[in-house]
């Protein structure tokens, strides 16, 4: 018997067995998905049990002469995927052991099993060969019968040798056997409904390609949202968990999740590797997991293999037009493809330094691919975000307007885009029907598009109906359950229709989730004063201004505060200030016209108005329901302002 065959084919451990000829990993007799490096690793390890394996003869073994693999950072992925199989533990290690700057040590017993007395039957001797008729036809003449009655005696033979070595109990195959089918009937298929894909881990070692991970991040999850029978998670809340050791389980539960994607990204040049684990959350076990590797030009399609892998796995319903969604990814130019993922990183940080830098990068996007949809889409966000904050209306939104029409041109079916372009009507168009029809195709292209649903929402209370504005904010918070953004728009739709103690229940719940989101605390402020708890609204307003730095929204909102709990001179102190602001650079005409309406200087604040409606503010969009302004409501002016918006009925 040459050497190979003398070395054990089966290993056992614990509740576990590993077929090395099968390559498989089986817990109870239920396969587990292990591949490749880690499952390489096992053997490594139970090959030499209780004994150190250095990081040395890993690498020599499974990577001799591979240059582009970052061999540490995959053997430590590697050793990760193996100990979340196996279930184990870095700290309580029960069966792999890391021993520091050398290597790893497999802990405890293993039993190496005897290949059974069974295995010397071959599949041949019990099927008939390929040339043989098959068995309606067999009984046609003396050779077939022979054939047939030699294929009986086989099969008896084999059931004969199965039955007594149940009975015996060999190689524990009685136990094992009755073990598997209980665990098979004990574990049915989860019943998948909702997913967060947590940030993943860049291991590239530069700190300078966390855009990149973040962006493979986004990507994956723009994918599975593109399935409506699926929640899933936005990317803002499940950033938030970016670097934590909080244990998976309890991230599923503060996401509200079934399921759970984890998983790595290493970039080497123009090369892609992306492993991939998803988890039950409710047993907290492994269902799945997969590496891939392309070239950057196919980064997309990468993405949306693995997107199309995950939902097979969850047996999710996926109807044919979201099948072809999936299916239908584009090459990419790789340069192009890093750049629009630095405008994003940037641009998502909301302020006026990254929404500077987005727009570069999106502009070197375009310039390295000027037929790259998104990148075009990223400009539209940016400038339309950049709107009364770093930029005046007249100059902002056209130009987010000619962004979104052109990634509509290259491509109709990015739900991103229509988003954008509804806005864009309904801000400063004032197109109401056509800012809807865009919001629906976005939601039906993307049905887990989170800042769809709360745009969507904001757009329907503004426009007056109110309670479907609150059903769509309540959904985008449930996409993206930690967002400090959704959950202050669903306490401003709140506000906006006059629901004040729900508003600072809400927002109190969003300034514990995140202390230091300015809005949030604008708007409670404001709900406060509704309430006439002036000195809960004056502190919170004061935080607000504290954290937004040069945005001048929440300081208006003070002024407004003092006029109406008494201290009309520090309210005419800011009213002042932001005139002169506004001679020096645009300042929202809207905002000082709401001080004044709150001061009673009713003139100045219709006069105001109408300067808003010329800039073409965006604030214009709230003047059917602002509270701020309802003393001026009477009047003939507003009355005719009113009319010129051609808000719904």
């Amino acid at each position: 018997m040459n050497d190979s065959n003398a070395r054990p084919r089966v290993w056992r451990f614990g509740v576990f067995e590993v077929d090395l000829r099968a390559a498989e990993l089986r817990k109870q007799g239920l396969r587990i998905k292990l591949h490749g490096q880690p499952f390489q690793i096992l053997a490594m390890l139970l090959e030499r049990a209780g004994e150190p394996v250095t990081r040395a003869e890993i690498r020599e073994k499974l990577w001799p002469e591979d240059t582009y693999v970052d061999f540490e950072h995959s053997i430590n992925t590697a050793v990760k995927r193996l100990r979340e199989a196996l279930g184990d533990d870095t700290e309580r290690p029960r069966y792999i052991e890391t021993l520091p700057r050398r290597g790893y040590r497999f802990l405890g017993p293993v039993e190496a099993v005897a290949p059974a007395p069974s295995a010397a039957i071959s599949a041949a001797a019990v099927s008939p060969p390929a040339a043989e008729a098959a068995p309606d036809d067999v009984g046609a003449g003396a050779n077939g019968r022979h054939n047939w009655r030699q294929l009986e005696i086989a099969g008896a033979g084999l059931v004969a040798v199965i039955a007594v070595l149940f009975a015996l109990n060999v190689a524990g195959l009685h136990n094992r056997l009755l073990t598997a089918v209980g665990a098979r009937r004990s574990l049915p298929v989860p019943k998948i409904e909702s997913i967060a894909v947590l940030p993943l881990e860049n291991l590239s070692g530069d700190p300078q390609q966390e855009y990149f991970a973040d962006g493979m991040t986004e990507e994956l999850i723009t994918n599975l949202g593109k399935i409506s029978a699926l929640r899933v998670i936005s990317r803002t809340s499940v950033m938030r968990y970016k670097g934590t050791k909080k244990p998976l389980p309890e991230i599923a539960r503060e996401l509200k999740v079934d399921a759970l994607v984890e998983g790595t990204v290493l970039r080497s040049g123009n090369r892609v590797r992306v492993t991939a684990n998803l988890l039950d959350a409710n047993a907290d076990r492994h269902l799945w997991a997969e590496s891939y590797e392309r070239d950057l030009r196919d980064v997309l399609s990468l993405q949306s293999e693995l997107a199309r892998a995950i939902t097979s796995e969850i047996q999710i319903k996926v109807t044919p037009q979201e099948k072809s969604r999936l299916s239908s990814a584009r090459t990419v130019n790789p340069e192009a493809y890093q750049l629009y993922l630095k405008g994003r990183y940037y641009a998502g940080r909301a302020t006026k330094e990254g929404l500077e830098k987005g727009v570069q990068y999106f502009n070197q996007a375009i310039a390295a691919d000027p037929s790259y949809a998104l990148a075009y889409d990223g400009l539209a966000d940016d400038y339309w975000l950049a709107d009364e904050w770093t930029l005046s209306p007249r100059d902002a939104i056209p130009k987010a307007k000619e962004a979104a029409k052109k990634a509509l041109e290259l491509d109709d079916t990015l739900a991103e885009a229509h988003a954008s372009l509804a806005v864009v009507n309904a801000l400063y168009d004032w197109d109401w029907a056509a800012a809807e029809s865009e919001f629906k195709r976005s939601i039906e292209l993307k049905p887990n598009y989170a800042p769809a649903h709360e745009l969507y929402g904001w757009y329907l209370v503004s426009i007056g109906r109110t309670n479907e504005g609150i059903a769509e904010s309540e959904l985008s918070v449930e996409l993206d359950p930690v967002s400090p953004e959704a959950n202050s728009y669903l306490g401003y739709v709140l506000w906006v229709a006059h629901q004040h103690s729900q508003a600072i229940e809400q927002l109190r719940k969003t300034t514990d989730l995140d202390p230091n989101y300015w809005f949030a605390y604008e708007v409670l402020g404001l709900a406060y004063e509704r309430q006439g708890q002036f000195p809960e609204a004056i502190a919170d307003l004061q935080e607000a201004v504290r954290l937004a730095g040069t945005i001048a929204e929440p300081s208006a909102g003070l002024a407004r505060v003092y006029a109406v709990s008494g201290n009309r001179a520090e309210a005419k102190k800011l009213l002042e200030a932001f005139k002169e602001r506004s001679r020096e650079t645009y300042v929202s005409p809207y905002l000082i016209a709401m001080i004044c309406a709150r001061l009673g200087e009713r003139d100045q604040a219709l006069a105001w108005l109408e300067r808003a409606y010329q800039a073409r503010s965006m604030f214009m969009i709230g003047l059917k329901l602002d509270p701020s302004v309802d003393s001026l409501r009477s009047d003939p002016r507003f009355q005719d302002l009113l009319r010129r918006m051609n808000f719904p009925p």
